[in-house]
């Protein structure tokens, strides 16, 4: 057998997908599918590589219309077997003029899925603003050193209560911090575009979506921040108070963060 190229995936293991699904049902089936196509078919690579097994067998699925799970499923070994997003997208176009127009943008939507995180972060950023009415707004350089990675800052009100856009990249978060006040203060948090989480001090972490609101009592120890694979907006509503103050305390922990 051929050796395996960078960024291929071995299919020559044992597979036992079609037993774990028809064993009961179409054990015959499952036998084929595991040990023939998969067993054998597939690792037949001194005849041709698995990336281009992958090529053949998207363009062929993508023929019949077939974009279902198995459709996705092959779209992730074709990534895995090493074709990139902009091959994927050149193959899904130029397939699109013999198996149909609306069959390629089916198969779009799912290749998009499984090539997300190799957007550019460029294109990234843009379709996080297009998520949202609110700007990204500029690099928050007067408060980068309380953040790991990159944040941006947008006023939205300065009247009556103070409101700012904070936008997070992908992995970014701030500092453990707690906002102080003598009567009132604090802070609400309104989750408006991407994945983030939030966390006091002594209690779990919890998952941020558009449309949740945090409140932020004065004297909490807490963080918040993005997804480690997702951009993330929320407003940041100035709670007012007597005597208000804000206390930067150490970085997340990048171990605790990791395991979120």
């Amino acid at each position: 057998m051929g050796s395996m190229k960078k960024g291929e995936i071995n299919m020559s293991v044992k597979q036992t997908a079609g037993r774990d699904a028809l064993g009961s049902f179409a054990p015959k089936f499952a036998q084929l599918n595991d040990d023939v196509l998969f067993g054998e078919v597939w690792s037949r690579e001194d005849k041709l590589s698995l990336r281009d097994r992958s090529i053949v067998t998207v363009v062929a699925l993508l023929a019949q219309g077939l974009t279902d799970s198995s459709f996705q499923y092959h779209l992730m070994t074709a990534k895995q077997n090493g074709i990139t997003r902009t091959e994927i997208a050149e193959i899904l176009t130029h397939a699109a003029f013999y198996a149909g127009w609306p069959k390629a943008w089916a198969a779009f939507r799912l290749a998009k899925e499984v090539w997300a995180e190799d957007v550019p972060d460029a294109d990234a950023g843009a379709a996080h603003q297009r998520e949202m009415v609110f700007p990204i707004g500029a690099p928050n350089d007067g408060f980068a050193q309380y953040f790991s990675g990159q944040s941006y800052l947008a006023p939205v009100s300065g009247e009556q209560v103070g409101i700012f856009n904070v936008t997070f990249e992908p992995g970014c978060r701030n500092n453990w911090h707690i906002h102080h006040a003598k009567a009132g203060g604090g802070q609400i948090l309104i989750c408006v575009a991407g994945r983030g989480w939030y966390q006091e001090w002594g209690k779990n972490a919890r998952a941020l979506l558009p449309g949740d609101v945090v409140n932020i009592p004065a004297g909490v120890k807490h963080w918040h921040g993005a997804a480690a694979d997702s951009w993330f907006s929320h407003l940041a509503v100035e709670v007012p108070g007597e005597d208000t103050s804000n206390e930067w305390c150490e970085p997340v922990d990048d171990e605790a963060y990791g395991r979120l």
